[in-house]
C-alpha cells in the first residue's frame, strides 16, 4: 500500500510540476501567434501548427483549409494590405487534458485597410484546439470570431 500511494504521490507532484510549465509553453505559442498576425508573419504559423490533412482554421465566417492556405492567403498578405494592425488576446484560459488542451481568449483587434483607409476596431473570441506532437504543443484548430466594438 506504501508503494502504490508513494507511486500516486509522484504522480500528483509530476501533475502540479508539468501543468504550469505546460500551460506557459501554451501561453508562448499564443502571443507568437498574436505576434504573427500583427506582423503579417507566418514563421509562427509554421512553427507553432501542426500541418495535417484536413487542417481547417476559422475566422469569424471564413476558413483557410491547410496551413500553406492560412499563411499565404490570409497572415502574410494582411501586411501589405493595412496599414497596421494591433490584436491583442487576453483573458486566456488554459485546458489541459493529458497531450490535448485548448485556450480561450477574449480578443481586441484594431486596424487600417490601405484599399479604402477604412479602420476597423472589433472585439470577440478565440479558440485554440492544442495537441502533443512528439513532445510539442502544436494548435490543431482554431476559430475566432469579432464584431464591431460596441459603443
Amino acid at each position: 500500500m506504501k508503494i502504490y500511494f508513494a507511486v500516486i504521490g509522484l504522480m500528483l507532484n509530476f501533475a502540479l510540476v508539468a501543468g504550469p510549465l505546460d500551460e506557459s509553453k501554451i501561453k508562448n505559442i499564443i502571443n507568437s501567434v498574436e505576434f504573427g498576425w500583427e506582423n503579417g508573419d507566418g514563421i509562427p504559423f509554421k512553427e507553432h501548427f501542426f500541418d495535417f490533412e484536413g487542417a481547417r482554421y476559422f475566422e469569424s465566417g471564413g476558413q483557410n483549409v491547410g496551413l500553406a492556405d492560412l499563411v499565404e492567403n490570409h497572415v502574410e498578405p494582411e501586411k501589405d494590405a493595412l496599414y497596421f494592425l494591433e490584436l491583442n488576446f487576453n483573458n486566456i484560459q488554459i485546458h489541459i487534458e493529458n497531450d490535448f488542451a485548448w485556450a480561450l481568449a477574449d480578443t481586441e483587434v484594431k486596424g487600417k485597410v490601405k484599399r479604402n483607409d477604412r479602420e476597423f476596431d472589433k472585439t470577440g473570441y478565440q479558440t485554440f484546439l492544442f495537441k502533443k506532437v512528439e513532445g510539442k504543443w502544436k494548435v490543431i484548430h482554431s476559430h475566432s470570431s469579432s464584431r464591431d466594438r460596441r459603443r
